[in-house]
Order: structure tokens, then sequence, then C-alpha cells
């Protein structure tokens, strides 16, 4: 079967699909982003690849989870919330070291000398 028109992005559909008797939920989709995310971070495998883009996927169906509705916050709650982040002490990475000025102008300086020997 051979398709002569790429697809639509109305044709590039994504569906979750799972009933009660199963555990297992069946998700299809054309989005790269969705198939990035279910290979490589949920570590799972193509099923199925239908040759235009589209892959299909099996999960265990307790690993989705329903939407939730936003959560609306008035402006004395969004204050309090601000003021209580502002108030928690930054923490610094373990990968990122303080580096001063000086070293890094001396390793330059080492750099550029040696190039030009």
């Amino acid at each position: 079967m051979t398709r002569k028109t790429p697809l639509t992005n109305e044709e590039k559909e994504t569906i979750i699909n799972f009933n009660k008797a199963e555990p297992m939920a069946n998700i299809f989709t054309y989005e790269e982003s969705w198939q990035k995310h279910l290979e490589k971070r949920l570590g799972l495998k193509p099923i199925h690849d239908n040759g235009f883009g589209g892959r299909e996927y099996l999960i265990d169906k307790k690993r989705i989870r329903p939407p939730r509705a936003p959560v609306k916050l008035s402006a004395e709650q969004k204050q309090k919330m601000a003021e209580r982040i502002r108030g928690i002490p930054r923490q610094k990475s373990p990968n990122s070291a303080p580096k001063s000025r000086a070293v890094g102008a001396k390793q330059a300086k080492g750099v550029k000398g040696v190039s030009e020997h």
C-alpha cells in the first residue's frame, strides 16, 4: 500500500484506547515527540509501524492518568506562594563549581601563549 500525498496535520492523530476488561492500553500516534517519549523515557517498543510515520504501543493502563483540572489561585494565594519560594535557600548544583575570572584569564593566556610558539 503506497500513499502518494503526505498526511495532513488533521490526519496525524494520537489515539489512546483502553477498556475496563483488559489491563493494557493501546497508544497509536504520529506525533514524533510522543514517540520519543514512549520509546526513550518509558522504554516502550512499538508493536506496529504503519509505514507512514504512525506507531502503535502497548502500556499498562495503570500508567495512564486522567487529566487534572488546572489549579486556580487567588492573588493572595499567589503572593503567599511567591513569598514562600523566595524564602527557600537556593542550592548550588554539585556540577557547577564557582570559577574565578583570574583562573579563566590565566588559562586563556596559557592556551594563547602555546599557540604562538
